[in-house]
């Protein structure tokens, strides 16, 4: 029921791919201080529309400077194939120290096979867990900061993805320390666009 196939760090769950260090301290500071101002003014909230996601903030940009155009680029030409239309709006996803995201598959009816998301500022663990089996087919990631998880595929598809919270974020028999994290997340086009 199991078969699934993993890449990290070039090494796929048909397809999850893993690029660790793909950001430098330069490059995720320079995100951050684009986002900062306005992540600020909002209140972490704690009831998300589909339950997913507690503790959060989030937004969503059109335009970057200069340079996070440059870095949010690298992200694209990374995770899409030429071609592959992709949503103009990147989203930004704030999730506070005590914050998690629950597991959930990311709806067809607003974006397409493949999402890619930068980690900044804390590491933490990701699940993934196959639909309608979750007990027997579950796999835990470690998500070093300034790394990219492009997700596509099976793994995109039929598999629930999630952030573990602080108190369940073990990997390997040891915790990981959770602070604040910050994604920066690019999609494609819903399918019927995407094809």
């Amino acid at each position: 029921m199991c078969s699934c196939l993993f890449v990290i760090d070039n090494t796929s769950l048909n397809n999850l791919i893993l690029k660790i260090n793909h950001n430098n301290c330069t490059e995720e500071e320079s995100l951050l201080q684009e986002v900062e101002p306005y992540m600020k003014r909002l209140r972490y909230e704690f009831a998300h529309w589909d339950d997913a996601i507690h503790g959060y903030r989030e937004t969503e940009r059109a335009k970057w400077n200069e340079e996070n155009t440059k870095i949010i680029n690298k992200v694209r030409v990374k995770a899409f194939p030429p071609g592959k239309p992709q949503l103009k709006f990147v989203h930004v996803l704030d999730l506070a120290a005590e914050g998690k995201i629950k597991p959930h598959v990311d709806s067809i009816r607003f974006c397409g096979d493949i999402i890619a998301g930068l980690s900044l500022l804390s590491d933490s663990v990701m699940r993934l867990t196959m639909v309608n089996h979750e007990e027997e087919c579950k796999h835990d990631f470690f998500l070093p900061r300034r790394s990219l998880y492009i997700m596509s595929g099976i793994a995109r598809q039929k598999y629930n993805h999630e952030v573990l919270g602080p108190e369940e974020s073990i990997f390997e028999g040891k915790p990981v320390p959770r602070a604040r994290r910050i994604s920066i997340i690019c999609r494609c086009e819903a399918e019927s666009e995407c094809d």
